[in-house]
């Protein structure tokens, strides 16, 4: 019999687990402090849990584990590039950055993805399949012990859609934000999406208090159909509804993820055409030089997005350019598992 993920179950799952098998509930606060906040990497190590329950744990649960296949440090600031292998073989990545206000990680949510994206690396070796709540949660625990540093912030917006992943990904959040697990605030996390409208009105609904960060890189259905196929199932007009709706429902305002594109998107037209789409929100404009990638043809500089910057704010629109961390060691999302798959 195939043992079950046990860093995938959730606080009342670990209660009636330990229950059937004799024990008071009080145990699961014991075990889930162990898994994760300790970050054990075997039931042998929680020591105040009886000899007999940690053999049955063993028996019936596995804590699964993530191993380094490559690293990349950067030479220009502290960010960390982690090519992790998976126990199926396959591999995500998971991007460590520093910033004043302490350490930041941005996981993957499934191995490679389904959504097209024109210019992003992600989608060139194929989708293959969603990461498990444990696999994302492991992304944090391994880079934790590897740089023996606390992270403070997560990004969702390394490979894959986390929308695509929606029971996963909030079951992965329901574990991080537990009080007797890891207890992070949902505050710290940005989520970010190419635009799958169901899921953004779903996650409204659950007032979760995360960032919505929304992959826009185009003010037209013209443009955005060119780059995101996901635009020709769910248009701006769609779209923005969602967006507005996520705000309604949480009080907390959008994020616009826009990737410039020299010669693609970044005009006075589009700067003019993105001001009427976002007029009357509460959001805000993250500009992000589109990261080149060899098998795509896309380029910018970051002198190219100070231009639209410049643009931008002569329409009235609140916006900055990204801070660029990790630019010498390969940053686009996908690169190097794409290079893996290869080799």
């Amino acid at each position: 019999m195939e043992k079950q993920d046990i860093l995938s179950m959730t606080l009342p799952e670990l209660r009636a687990a330990v229950q059937e098998m004799g024990e008071p509930s009080y145990r699961a606060e014991q075990i889930c402090r162990w898994l994760h906040r300790k970050k054990v990497e075997s039931f042998g190590e929680m020591l105040d849990i009886p000899n007999k329950l940690r053999g049955q744990l063993d028996a019936e649960f596995c804590i699964k584990s993530l191993f380094v296949a490559r690293k990349l440090a950067s030479c220009r600031d502290d960010t960390v590039k982690y090519l992790y292998r998976l126990s199926d073989g396959e591999h995500v990545e998971t991007v460590l950055m520093h910033y004043r206000h302490g350490w930041r990680l941005c996981i993957s949510t499934q191995v490679g993805c389904k959504m097209g994206c024109r210019f992003c690396a992600s989608t060139i070796a194929g989708y293959v399949r969603s990461l498990t709540p444990s696999e994302m949660l492991l992304q944090i625990y391994e880079t934790e012990r590897q740089a023996g540093v606390e992270i403070s912030g997560l990004v969702l917006m390394g490979i894959g859609e986390p929308m695509d992943n929606f029971d996963n990904v909030m079951r992965f959040l329901e574990l991080l934000s537990d009080p007797e697990g890891r207890g992070m605030s949902l505050r710290h996390v940005t989520l970010s999406t190419c635009g799958l409208v169901p899921q953004i009105r779903a996650l409204a609904d659950r007032k979760t208090g995360l960032t919505l960060a929304v992959s826009l890189h185009s003010p037209t259905d013209e443009g955005r159909d060119r780059i995101m196929p996901v635009n020709r199932r769910y248009p701006l007009a769609v779209l923005m509804e969602a967006c507005r709706y996520y705000f309604q429902m949480t009080g907390r305002r959008v994020t616009y993820e826009y990737a410039v594109m020299e010669g693609e998107n970044d005009s006075r037209a589009e700067a003019r055409a993105l001001a009427r789409l976002l007029k009357g929100q509460q959001a805000h404009v993250n500009l992000i030089p589109v990261n080149s990638v060899k098998e795509r043809s896309y380029h910018a500089t970051r002198q190219a997005a100070q231009r639209f910057l410049q643009l931008l704010e002569a329409e009235g629109v609140h916006a900055t350019v990204r801070r660029t961390l990790g630019s010498d060691i390969e940053a686009a999302c996908g690169q190097l598992r794409h290079e893996a798959g290869r080799g």
